[in-house]
């Protein structure tokens, strides 16, 4: 597969995966999805491949959709269905979850929407001081996908996750140090001198001792995970990105104004 959003390398047992397309700050549309299936599966059939590195821009991780695609669907009058979108990102979900090698996700700058789900995606969450994790889907009238809700819950608890779920407020790199959710946080020129001297030490490591404690915490935590997503995740989107609020939340984004919201 040609990969134009993604650099893709392997070397000394380290597969880094980095998402490269600051155009749009690395939104997930179909194509980033598409090539993130892709090199997940690679990553995970190389026998080459020890440890798995994710990482995006010194400006931004991912800000999570694409969010003028979405408004010029709505300006041309047609409908956003995302189901196809969500149905990938979930196998990207899942897959990193249900992987035979340690994932670390680095995180510089922005994580927005499903780019917060993608950091969670790891089973290391390591990040600049200057990182913001933003559950901005309520803003828009949609609910958290690529495994968000589900993920958060497990680490925080429901409370905490319906908070920030409901009000989208910013979370910073030590708050979710604090929280739990991130292993550790260091200056932003330190992030990946710091983060490949972690995927050294793992790539190092026991590494079937690493696969079975992965597939020991799977089949104890996320056994659900791929139901969840294919049963709750996309029908509840699905209900939200058919609401007149979506359409609004789009507009008032786009257009740097308040949204008006009728539960419509």
């Amino acid at each position: 597969m040609e990969l134009q959003k993604i650099i893709y390398q392997v070397q000394d047992g380290i597969a880094t995966i980095t998402m490269n397309y600051m155009k749009n700050l690395n939104a997930i549309d179909e194509q980033m999805a598409d090539e993130l299936m892709y090199v997940v599966n690679e990553a995970e059939n190389d026998p080459n491949v020890k440890v798995v590195v994710i990482k995006g821009g010194s400006k931004a991780f991912s800000a999570g959709g694409d969010i003028g695609y979405f408004y010029q669907l709505i300006q041309n009058g047609g409908d956003v269905n995302m189901d196809d979108l969500i149905a990938k990102v979930g196998i990207v979900a899942d897959g990193l979850k249900k992987m035979s090698k340690i994932v670390i996700t680095s995180v510089c700058g922005a994580a927005a929407g499903a780019g917060v789900s993608l950091a969670l995606g790891g089973d290391f969450l390591i990040c600049a001081d200057n990182a913001k994790f933003i559950l901005a889907f309520v803003n828009l009238g949609l609910v958290p996908d690529t495994g968000a809700t589900y993920l958060l819950s497990k680490s925080i608890g429901a409370t905490r996750t319906m908070e920030l779920a409901a009000t989208g407020r910013p979370v910073s790199a030590q708050e979710g140090k604090d929280l739990g959710f991130v292993y550790k946080v260091c200056e932003v020129d330190q992030l990946d001198e710091v983060t490949m001297k972690f995927a050294q030490k793992i790539a190092r490591g026991p590494l079937i001792s690493y696969k079975n404690i992965k597939k020991q915490i799977y089949n104890s935590v996320y056994a659900d995970y791929k139901d969840w997503l294919d049963q709750t995740e996309i029908p509840t989107q699905r209900e939200c990105a058919a609401s007149m609020d979506f359409q609004e939340g789009v507009k008032a984004f786009m257009e740097k104004r308040k949204p008006t919201f009728e539960g419509k």
